[in-house]
């Protein structure tokens, strides 16, 4: 799902999406709550019609937003209290509030608020914070319950529990007993060693159900999508492939490639020479690269546009490698491929 977090993906309209194909894309309750507001969202006729989206959309509940904020938020028994970034206004975040912004706003798929462990974290306090989210997730799927059919977007529960095992399974079980449309793992990549990450998803993805979509939030890099689908992950939301175009690297079938580097200065071929992109069709590395050092805004667009289809594509294409059954050579040829020509890139 490409994010955009304030009702916008960063340097591509809602159109450039739907020509990549796109179906589905991520947005923000903290950022969207605090800027423009649920009213005017709503005047607006719904999220959907305020941005100019035709495809499905995911809201984050802000959980992991307000938690980032540490020294302006406190947790107690009825939610999240904190300061906006912005204004440094007070404000309060509760399950059933939280629920009930994501309703109003339209979204197809809402998250439960949740408490997003940091990394390190003790085991003791990565259990409190577990007790927290399980408590906030019942309280959500009660709320969530007597919302009207007009006002009830799907509705996933979170996996928590930091690094540990028996966290993690004993989190994915409460969730799937309190019953919810699609489950997330949450709470990784947030600086825990990759081994810890696939761990922890291995112990989650073995206590959900597989035929409820599967969620591993905020991650990840080329490499991620495939070990996540191999281990039975199902979505995806990262900022990565548009943070890093904008900043000037393109993923490529070659690798990550820097696009300012003083070595494309003449090289006219494309990004990617197995891309069909628009930008891999219409324009070289060397041109790009000038566009970049020049400060013009098409570098990022046109870079953004190149990321996310190489991304799309991926998935697509891990798509079709496990609907015609050839699923591991696909994925270990994918690894091998990717992970040789980026160690020969950097």
């Amino acid at each position: 799902m490409p994010v955009g977090t304030a009702g916008s993906v960063k340097a591509l309209p809602p159109e450039d999406l739907e020509a990549l194909g796109a179906s589905i894309c991520l947005a923000n309750t903290y950022h969207l709550y605090l800027r423009p507001g649920a009213a005017i969202i709503r005047q607006a006729g719904g999220l959907h019609r305020f941005i100019g989206w035709n495809g499905a959309l995911l809201t984050d509940s802000g959980g992991y937003q307000v938690f980032s904020l540490q020294e302006l938020r406190t947790v107690n028994a009825d939610g999240v209290r904190f300061r906006s970034h912005l204004d440094g206004s007070e404000h309060l975040f509760t399950p059933e509030g939280v629920v009930d912004f994501q309703s109003d706003v339209g979204t197809d798929i809402a998250m439960v608020l949740d408490v997003c462990s940091p990394y390190p974290v003790e085991h003791s306090q990565a259990a409190t914070d577990l007790e927290v989210t399980l408590e906030w997730a019942e309280r959500s799927r009660r709320h969530h319950g007597s919302a009207t059919p007009l006002t009830k977007p799907a509705l996933f529960g979170i996996v928590q529990g930091s690094v540990y095992p028996d966290l993690r399974r004993r989190s994915a079980r409460a969730v799937v007993d309190l019953g919810f449309a699609g489950y997330a793992i949450g709470g990784l990549s947030v600086g825990e060693p990759k081994e810890a990450m696939w761990e922890m998803t291995e112990e989650a993805v073995a206590e959900l159900p597989s035929k409820q979509p599967r969620y591993l939030m905020g991650v990840g890099t080329p490499e991620d999508l495939i070990m996540g689908i191999d281990r039975g992950i199902d979505m995806f939301d990262c900022v990565l492939p548009t943070r890093n175009a904008r900043n000037g690297t393109a993923f490529t079938s070659q690798g990550a490639l820097p696009v300012k580097a003083a070595r494309y200065a003449d090289d006219f071929g494309p990004l990617d020479p197995e891309c069909d992109c628009l930008t891999c069709r219409r324009h070289s590395r060397a041109y790009l690269r000038h566009l970049f050092n020049a400060g013009e805004i098409a570098a990022m667009m046109l870079t953004t546009r190149h990321n996310l289809y190489f991304y799309l594509m991926l998935v697509r294409r891990a798509r079709r490698a496990i609907i015609d059954g050839r699923w591991n050579a696909f994925a270990a040829g994918f690894l091998a491929s990717y992970g040789q020509a980026g160690a020969a890139s950097t």
